[in-house]
């Protein structure tokens, strides 16, 4: 287990996490991120996320995260539709079925149990 630290989570440099062609339903949206802290089990996983403008489709982990800035619109297959921005918590379950339209560039910190 690592030490104790905090960070300035808009400095943090991100690396690229390309889109299956699959996800891509509009625009040219590029993902990228950073893990910040893994359990040693791996069964917590705790890192920074950002996604550019378009529209794609995912299928979730067990998420908690909060946007930072940027917005979107996530509508779950079969369940809810809610847009997203600076200041927002928002939970998603494993296995959810999900389209993102990203209206504006979005960073979010997340924290994710497998």
């Amino acid at each position: 287990m690592t030490h104790s630290f905090a960070l300035h989570v808009p400095d943090v440099d991100l690396d690229p996490e390309p889109l299956a062609s699959g996800q891509i339903l509009s625009g040219t949206p590029e993902v990228s991120g950073k893990v910040i802290w893994e359990a040693e089990d791996g069964r917590q996983v705790r890192g920074v996320w950002q996604i550019t403008p378009g529209v794609v489709t995912d299928v979730e982990a067990d998420e908690l995260f909060v946007v930072l800035s940027g917005s979107a619109t996530i509508e779950v297959a079969g369940g809810a539709t809610f847009t997203v921005g600076p200041g927002d918590m928002a939970i998603l379950r494993e296995g959810d079925r999900t389209t993102w339209t990203v209206h504006e560039t979005l960073r979010k910190v997340y924290a994710i149990t497998r």
